[in-house]
């Protein structure tokens, strides 16, 4: 693995750049994208910041977000692809994984634990709260000062990865990195109105409907959720407003592992999981092919509803240490 100054000098021989995230983009990508493109730019540097999926609409408040471009990669010549937030090629999207096999120098920077991507320069930090602190770190190794509009993006990169600080992957070091960027003036208690109590009636409708699927397992250690796409059309919804709802689960008193079952398309389900004390649901996930973090994983499957639900559970039940189902 390469260290920071080696991004760094990379970052400095490159003239043009094209910055990514991952496939349904979240705070965490989208902050530390648009904080490095932002940053690069004031240096000098010709940058193009873009992802496959739409922004949902939670983070529109973020300074340059509408100079992220979405869909299919941007034409144009690049002599450097940076991935930022993403453990695994297949989280970039066909079209941006194919970009990996292209004539370009290939940085990635991510704090996911799992088999990364490989490029001309790999950095992750399995340690980093979010990748926000990674790009912190980095611009300060290149001595880029940090505009108040990059602090925002940092700052709600770190903010929504912690879970408002709420996660034990917050170090004395992520408050020290925030304190920083409060100190630039970064306006946290309007972020957390923007990230934590704007949201439209359909998301709490879809709260609703939800909260009608909670199921508990016997031994009062798993508990879980369903979203359907019939779900989301009813209610008329959209597919951001899924996030965060497993926390839901999460939070009920006794549970150590919350589960959210989401529909994808027909026959595929995105699952999430979530854990408080015990259980490394990174390690969990990655019996069904995902990953993650201890705390916070995903994977996606296959198949009819209610068998996934049946071999995920019998998992988490077995991991936290209760009951079999």
């Amino acid at each position: 693995m390469n260290n920071l100054p080696d991004i760094a000098a990379a970052i400095r021989r490159s003239k043009s750049l094209l910055i990514c995230g991952h496939i349904m983009p979240d705070g965490d990508c989208l902050g530390s994208v648009l904080a490095l493109g932002l940053s690069l730019e004031a240096i000098g540097k010709k940058v193009v910041m873009a992802g496959p999926d739409p922004i949902p609409a939670i983070y529109e408040f973020l300074p340059g977000v509408a100079r992220f471009q979405t869909g299919v990669p941007p034409a144009g010549i690049y002599d450097t692809f940076i991935v930022l937030d993403c453990s695994v090629p297949e989280r970039l999207g066909r079209d941006y994984q194919e970009l990996l096999a292209q004539n370009m120098v290939m940085i990635n920077i991510d704090h996911h634990a799992g088999p990364g991507i490989s490029g001309t320069y790999s950095y992750v930090d399995t340690t980093a709260a979010a990748v926000g602190e990674i790009i912190f770190d980095l611009l300060k190794s290149m001595q880029i000062s940090i505009s108040g509009e990059t602090a925002i993006n940092l700052y709600t990169a770190i903010v929504t990865d912690t879970g408002s600080f709420q996660y034990d992957n917050s170090t004395p070091g992520t408050h020290r990195r925030v304190a920083e960027l409060l100190e630039l003036g970064v306006p946290g208690s309007q972020i957390n109105i923007a990230l934590n109590e704007e949201k439209p009636k359909a998301a709490l409708v879809l709260l609703r409907e939800a909260l009608h699927t909670l199921t508990m397992s016997p031994c009062g250690k798993v508990c879980w959720m369903t979203v359907t796409q019939e779900m989301i059309k009813i209610t008329g919804a959209m597919e951001e407003h899924t996030e965060g709802l497993v926390n839901y689960c999460r939070s009920v008193r006794g549970v150590e592992v919350g589960l959210l079952f989401r529909e994808i398309s027909e026959g595929t389900y995105k699952v999430s999981l979530r854990s408080k004390n015990i259980a490394d649901v990174n390690k969990l996930a990655a019996q069904f092919g995902g990953g993650g973090h201890p705390r916070a994983a995903g994977c996606l499957l296959k198949g009819a509803l209610q068998e996934i639900q049946d071999k995920v559970t019998r998992a988490t039940v077995l991991a936290t240490g209760g009951t079999a189902l």
